[in-house]
């Protein structure tokens, strides 16, 4: 029985940052942003959206009634939790209306843990194949106005319906993980925003990609020429492009030509958004299915994930003949309707989200026009609504 990915949906703001613009503002050359870290617009998350709206908002476009029905297990892997206690996917599991006899957790292991999910969810449908488990990687990443990391912010939620028998992508049983204690990115409880090692984290992601990725390989017997793609976890789209070149000696010359175009269309739409911690390599996986017309039934597709702190897992999934009808169509419109915001305007947004203290707060959700809102807090309770319920 073959069980994966059967839906992928995607949710982000409908504002964002041009990064040329971003980078005049604080007085870099606009090509250190666009080339030197590989992105060109930047999602700007308004206050009216947290990690459980975007999530909610995520999922519930490509949801069935008879989706609902076989869901019984629902994961929601953040690190943008909106509560020391009580999962996210509580709140999630309300807003879509899913069965009260579902199982509802949230994990966290930063950029990492929505593959930590898709690994429980795909167990959990082995043994129980006539039900559902729907997976959503949902985060705003904040590291600060005038950081070293602010350009590479963003934010959005990824959600992801696994089943057996899956329309999109059947997953290999098989992968290599490691995990280790390194202090590269982290986030104590007191902060709002992350701190982070940049450079020693980006040699940590490529260490742990050579490790996982040839210890996949040697495990399995396999060679990089048995891939027809790979696809990465982008907190940036240079990185995922370093990692790669780092392993391109191991192919042909034909063959890293192959897999460096794929790597285009896998980077396209994280482009335009951002880091979105737990959903940035589904997000790419998304956009490599979306963009890329090269493609076909059957082909192998390598999954590298990685989270700070450190873990990391490379596995691999196989593309089946209807893997179109079960990807987000619509995304590609989305993206190109929202609306440019200012520098300063961005600004405003990034410092009016929800404080984190006692008092109660309203927010101003006018102009959002996502179906599922945030409006502010009531006694210390997160208050959110269905705008079209």
């Amino acid at each position: 029985m073959q069980v994966g990915i059967d839906k992928l949906h995607f949710a982000t703001s409908h504002l964002y940052v041009d990064m040329a613009e971003l980078a005049n503002a604080r007085d870099e050359a606009p090509d250190k942003y666009l080339i030197g870290i590989g992105q060109s617009k930047m999602a700007v998350i308004p206050p009216s959206q947290d990690a459980v709206t975007l999530a909610a908002n995520a999922a519930y476009p490509m949801l069935t009634a008879a989706d609902i029905a076989a869901i019984d297990l629902l994961v929601v892997a953040t690190e943008s939790g909106v509560d020391n206690s009580k999962a996210a996917a509580i709140y999630v599991a309300q807003l879509l209306g899913l069965n009260r006899r579902v199982r509802t957790i949230e994990m966290k292991e930063a950029c990492y843990a929505a593959t930590a999910g898709v690994q429980l969810a795909q167990d959990h449908v082995r043994v129980h194949p006539d039900k559902k488990a729907l997976v959503i990687g949902t985060d705003i990443a904040r590291y600060g106005l005038h950081t070293s990391g602010e350009p590479t912010q963003g934010g959005g939620a990824l959600a992801m319906l696994i089943s057996a028998n899956p329309q999109v992508l059947a997953l290999d049983t098989n992968s290599v993980m490691l995990s280790q204690d390194v202090m590269d990115f982290w986030r104590p409880l007191y902060h709002t925003t992350a701190l982070v090692d940049g450079k020693y984290s980006s040699n940590i992601y490529i260490d742990y990609f050579q490790d996982v990725f040839k210890g996949y390989l040697a495990e399995q017997d396999m060679s990089i020429a048995d891939f027809t793609a790979l696809t990465f976890h982008l907190p940036y789209t240079k990185m995922g492009l370093k990692a790669l070149r780092s392993v391109l000696p191991l192919a042909t010359m034909d063959q890293q030509a192959a897999l460096l175009a794929h790597f285009e269309h896998a980077r396209h739409f994280n482009r335009q958004v951002g880091n979105l911690y737990t959903g940035s390599l589904y997000l790419s996986l998304l956009s490599l299915l979306l963009t890329d017309a090269t493609l076909k039934p059957n082909d192998l597709i390598g999954l590298f994930s990685y989270g700070s702190g450190a873990e990391g897992e490379f596995y691999a999934g196989r593309l089946q003949p209807a893997y179109q009808q079960g990807l987000d169509l619509g995304l590609p419109q989305r993206l190109a309707r929202r609306q440019r915001v200012s520098v300063a305007e961005y600004e405003r947004l990034f410092n009016g989200q929800l404080a984190w203290n006692d008092t109660d707060q309203v927010i101003d959700y006018a102009d959002d026009p996502h179906r599922f809102v945030l409006t502010g807090q009531k006694a210390e309770q997160h208050q959110y609504l269905d705008t079209q319920a």
